[in-house]
């Protein structure tokens, strides 16, 4: 989504860094350290995100049977071809009743990290009813790092309004991370920019095969212009004079942005302490174009949410493996052709729609599992990057043919350092508010609350 400028802006850094990603990657390097910090005795606790659209075949995923442990459903079978069984908490019958009886899509992607009720309104009318969970730890602890949080999707954000599907703009199916009620967090899409924005500056070659935990790469994390918050202002307050009615959410963004900036100058000032990893985890530094397929997009970026938490660049992130009506093909899977995903999601139990449909979510749920794996594999000193993290899969509806909402289909993986006790299933009484396992992963966080959306207590059974 490009700014619309009544005149071409002047080639300067600070604005060509404001266009490259709209995750606002000029305010986060005040962040960064001013001098190099001191690192932590043990590894930090992180939280991740991974949100999958259109729902999927409830009777394939739902585990048989009562017991505590479970034999493994047919759209969860990719968890255990990699062995993460034991590293996972399949979780039964939470909802957000504030969805129940809306639109099939959009406004349940919003509320599926904050339980809010969402309105029809446009523009600066936009209102989702909450903040998501992960901008709350963000506020809380995002001072910590370097980036306070970290957004990741694949699909562009849609825009206008769809008629047919209740009167709700297309935005709101585009991002699951809302600063408040009425402004979403900017994802970024492209592998490169997401990279870049870890690694931002050039004090050492990045991608030319430099180990990211490297001593060098560590300094080059600290060498960004620290002074960068003047110009930002300045650019902010030209800009305000310039840009288009359709971008004011835009601009509003921004400019709270660097308010928020402006509250943390004092922390930024103290370097946050970082933990370094021993060892190896190199990625390249992807390529400047954006992937000619789906699955290579999507298996970059979650190259890209593993670096970022290896290296504790962040320590929260949310990704969207596709917004609200994804139209994406994945004619590289076999079996499937032609439709998009969300056509296939309406297969009214035709098999000839029913099996692409199968096929493309289980390859959700592959990557996933591959997200798992890679964090499992990699070792920080007697624990697993997994093991010191916890990490929500799932989806904002139940089946992607009726729109159900009850009994959202969700695994939580990782033991968050023993806040976890994994490999198992865990069934709730039915219609348990999502916010109460949202509230009791804001604790797990370090986040002193004792309620978020319409969370009735903790999730009781994590630990």
């Amino acid at each position: 989504m490009n700014l619309a400028l009544s005149k071409p802006l002047p080639r300067r850094s600070m604005l060509r860094g404001l266009g490259a990603a709209l995750a606002l990657p000029w305010f986060e390097s005040m962040n960064r350290a001013i001098a190099k910090p001191a690192s932590l005795n043990r590894p930090p606790l992180r939280c991740a995100f991974l949100f999958a659209p259109n729902g999927t075949i409830p009777a394939e995923w739902n585990p048989q049977g009562d017991g505590e442990r479970y034999e493994t459903p047919p759209m969860l079978k990719p968890f255990e071809k990699l062995g993460l069984k034991e590293d996972l908490i399949v979780l039964e019958n939470l909802w957000n009743k504030r969805t129940r009886g809306r639109n099939g899509h959009w406004p349940k992607v919003p509320a599926w990290l904050s339980g809010g009720y969402v309105e029809r309104g446009v523009g600066s009318e936009l209102d989702t009813g909450g903040t998501s969970v992960d901008q709350v730890m963000a506020r809380h602890i995002g001072h910590q790092t370097a980036l306070p949080s970290f957004e990741l999707g694949i699909d562009q954000p849609r825009t206008g309004i769809d008629n047919v599907g209740g009167g709700f703009p297309r935005i709101l199916g585009s991002y699951v991370s809302w600063r408040d009620p009425h402004t979403p967090v900017t994802k970024e899409i492209h592998p490169q920019r997401a990279f870049d924005r870890l690694f931002r500056t050039r004090a050492v070659p990045l991608g030319q095969g430099i180990d990211p935990g490297s001593p060098a790469a560590r300094n080059s994390l600290q060498a960004d212009d620290a002074s960068v918050l003047d110009l930002v202002l300045d650019d902010a307050k030209s800009l305000q004079k310039r840009i288009s009615g359709h971008d004011r959410l835009k601009l509003d963004e921004y400019l709270e942005s660097v308010r928020a900036v402006e509250r943390r100058i004092e922390a930024t000032l103290k370097p946050p302490r970082r933990w370094i990893n021993k060892g190896g985890h190199e990625m390249q530094r992807p390529e400047d174009e954006m992937p000619d397929q789906h699955a290579r997009q999507v298996e970059l970026m979650l190259d890209v949410l593993v670096l970022a938490f290896w290296t504790d660049s962040t320590r929260i992130s949310t990704m969207m493996l596709g917004d609200a009506q994804s139209g994406a093909t994945f004619d590289f899977l076999d079996g499937v052709s032609g439709s998009s995903f969300h056509g296939y999601s309406h297969h009214r139990e035709k098999a000839d729609k029913k099996d692409p449909y199968r096929r493309i979510c289980l390859w959700h749920v592959e990557q996933a599992a591959y997200l798992l794996g890679r964090m499992k594999s990699l070792d920080e000193g007697g624990s697993s990057l997994l093991d010191n993290s916890m990490v929500l899969f799932g989806s904002s509806i139940k089946d992607g043919n009726r729109h159900t909402e009850r009994d959202l289909p969700l695994v939580l993986a990782g033991k968050g350092q023993g806040a976890l006790r994994p490999g198992r299933r865990l069934r709730a009484p039915k219609e348990t508010p999502m916010c109460n396992l949202h509230l009791s992963l804001l604790q797990r966080m370090g986040v002193k609350a004792d309620e978020f959306g319409d969370s009735t207590g903790p999730l009781d059974g994590l630990s």
